[in-house]
């Protein structure tokens, strides 16, 4: 089997059949179908990765997933005539031509059209017929059709399509904004004068062109080619940016008292970054938290990162005992995003200034909000119960063995259950959380922060397994999830340290900067930048970071090796682009308050996110998203030129006093 059948075959088992593509004539026509032939051969190594890519004509074809979800709601019979509008590289074409009796498609470019008509009779698809034209307009000759397939976003669903629809037949559209998100509509003709649609969710198309579309009577003007420079209007942008910042030098000369005023009041900063991977965001934002810890009171610290790995920190910063971990913390994908040099001087600075104080209830806690922590969370809730209640410790174990063998690997359990393999372990992971908070005052007589965490390793378990199972069902129920609980963890640890608790948050700017603002709002999902703003209002500051270029510490997929790869310089409709031609090098800028900067701002614009994971070859598509930047964060913090994060290396390590954490 070649490379790149092995590659269809495993999108067909992991980026559909694993999210509930059912349509078994769907399936095997999505691995029918060799998609690297309708890709440009620049790209053709990514023909298989789980998300659009760029063609010809600034065009792009369609995440798999997307492909097979619309191709799936068409409820297609092997007669039935199909019309498809936004052909593109006539990829879906080629997959509906394989399920139905024939497929009309139309291209409003030229050159995308002549491209795929090749490509049907190179692969000798003789049932798809290809055409230019304004695909809002449909194809009258050949109508009427038993479904239609738009595969570009419209204003509305066009009239003329729908009167070509036969009674009886679906479409599916994607409907809403020009440039952000759309809703993902399937509309049913009942009969001549009756219709009934449904939603399939937030998506993200190229603009529907044509009479009926957008820009309606003409085609898009050329744009001129871009220059390196700005237009006049941007570059007053950038010289007001340049005004209303303020310049710092280096991380230890930045004037982090500044923002602790501006701070001051705040029951929760939230202090983001732009990638997992990038020195700079990781010493500044240390910086910051020392200052709030120092001279505002702020005395929690919650962070992106597993709930019982960071427990060994906490216990090495505030001195409590407990049992290690089966295995070292932080010791999966990513391991340089929390076992890094620059951590590694944050927790070493914090455990020192906790043991100058001498109240115990005065020193800094650190906390892990995430939820990934299935295995761990679970092993430490039944070391804590096998110390104060052997019987309940021995209830958990039959009630968590409904995991057995997936503990370790719990995206399998996940699979198993969406496919029907197996029932889920909802029931068991909520009757022990349950009986863990019923019996809390019978051990309270136990160390208090052992008791608090193991109730909150039973609450990550809870999370964990439903987080599991909805992944599977699309990114947007997964995220929220995962965002809620990340919140939900913040509260109760705030509810534990008591009434005067001041937090401070570190996790990637897509999490802590408010989602409302950013398109992910219109698709959806909430973040913890959000869910404050919700409950606290202007108690909330949140703040964000940038770059233009420099390198970073990711990898090229998930589970693969840490590289230090280049950054690209932003783009040039971002938000990073205007702070780079501000000149300014390195600042800060104070969004709160500042009415006219916010004003001048308010304007959407892409920004930029990198996670563990960074494709600079598809960097547009892949990290870039629309926001409107004031209203996302109180402080932008920028530096022009970054450079990755160092990993902790074996002589680090070695290096460390044996009960240190990040000694393992």
């Amino acid at each position: 089997m070649s490379s790149f059948n092995q590659q269809r075959e495993e999108m067909v088992q992991r980026q559909l059949r694993e999210r509930s593509i059912r349509d078994e004539r769907v399936l095997d026509a999505m691995r029918a179908v060799p998609r690297e032939r309708f890709v440009p051969r620049r790209h053709r190594d990514l023909s298989y990765r789980d998300g659009p890519l760029p063609i010809e004509a600034g065009q792009t074809i369609s995440q798999p997933y997307i492909v097979a979800l619309m191709a799936e709601a068409l409820e297609l019979e092997a007669t039935d005539r199909v019309l498809e509008v936004g052909a593109g590289s006539g990829y879906a074409a080629a997959v509906l031509s394989r399920i139905a009796a024939g497929v009309y498609a139309i291209e409003y470019h030229d050159e995308l059209a002549h491209l795929a008509a090749e490509r049907m009779a190179a692969l000798g698809y003789d049932n798809v017929e290809v055409t230019q034209g304004d695909g809002t307009r449909g194809w009258p000759s050949q109508a009427p059709f038993d479904a239609i397939l738009v595969s570009a976003g419209g204003p509305d669903v066009p009239p003329t399509l729908l009167e070509q629809l036969a009674v009886g037949g679906r479409m599916v559209i994607p409907v809403g904004d020009r440039t952000r998100s759309q809703e993902l509509l399937r509309v049913r003709k009942i009969d001549d004068h009756e219709y009934r649609q449904d939603s399939l969710g937030r998506v993200q198309f190229v603009p529907l062109v044509g009479s009926e579309g957008w820009q309606a009577g003409a085609p898009e003007p050329p744009k001129p080619p871009r220059g390196p420079k700005f237009s006049l209007k941007r570059q007053r942008l950038s010289s007001r940016v340049a005004e209303a910042c303020e310049p710092f030098d280096g991380i230890d000369s930045a004037d982090v008292e500044a923002i602790v005023e501006r701070a001051r009041k705040a029951r929760v900063v939230m202090i983001g970054e732009a990638s997992h991977g990038t020195s700079e965001f990781y010493r500044m934002r240390a910086r910051i938290t020392r200052a709030l810890i120092e001279q505002a009171d702020f005395n929690v610290v919650g962070i992106e990162a597993d709930w019982p790995d960071t427990s060994m920190l906490d216990r090495w910063a505030r001195g409590w005992e407990g049992p290690p971990l089966p295995e070292a913390p932080f010791g999966r994908f990513p391991r340089w995003m929390w076992r890094n040099r620059e951590m590694l001087e944050f927790v070493d600075w914090l455990s020192a200034h906790n043991r100058g104080l001498s109240d115990p209830e005065r020193r800094t806690s650190i906390h892990g909000l995430d939820l990934y922590s299935l295995y761990n969370s679970i092993q430490t809730v039944l070391e804590y119960l096998d110390r104060v209640d052997p019987a309940a410790a021995d209830r958990a174990r039959q009630r968590y063995g409904c995991f057995s063998p997936w503990e370790k690997e719990p995206a399998t359990y996940g699979r198993a259950t969406v496919t029907g393999q197996r029932e889920d372990c909802e029931d068991e992971v909520v009757a022990t959380l349950r009986d863990l908070l019923a019996r809390r005052m019978d051990y309270r007589t136990a160390d208090g922060e052992a008791l608090f965490d193991s109730e909150q390793n039973a609450r990550v378990v809870q999370s964990a397994e439903r987080y599991y199972r909805v992944m599977y069902h699309g990114s947007r129920e997964s995220w929220n999830l995962r965002d809620k609980h990340m919140f939900m963890t913040l509260q109760a640890v705030m509810r534990h340290r008591g009434e005067n608790v001041r937090a401070v948050v570190w996790a990637h700017n897509s999490h802590v900067g408010n989602a409302a603002a950013t398109e992910m709002g219109l698709r959806g999902e909430t973040n913890i930048g959000h869910l404050a703003r919700e409950a606290w209002g202007d108690e909330a500051y949140l703040i964000g970071f940038g770059t233009d270029h420099g390198t970073v510490a990711a990898a090229s997929n998930w589970d693969e090796p840490m590289q230090v790869m280049k950054v690209r310089p932003s783009h040039s409709d971002s938000y990073e682009q205007i702070c780079h031609q501000s000149g300014v090098r390195r600042f800060t800028l104070p969004l709160r308050g500042d009415d006219d900067l916010r004003e001048a701002l308010a304007t959407p614009r892409l920004e930029r996110a990198i996670g563990v994971i960074y494709r600079p070859e598809t960097e547009r598509i892949s990290h870039y998203f629309q926001s409107v930047l004031p209203e996302q964060f109180d402080e932008y913090i920028w530096f022009d030129e970054t450079s990755a994060v160092e990993p902790l290396t074996q002589s680090d390590r070695e290096a460390l006093p044996d009960e240190h954490p990040l000694k393992g």
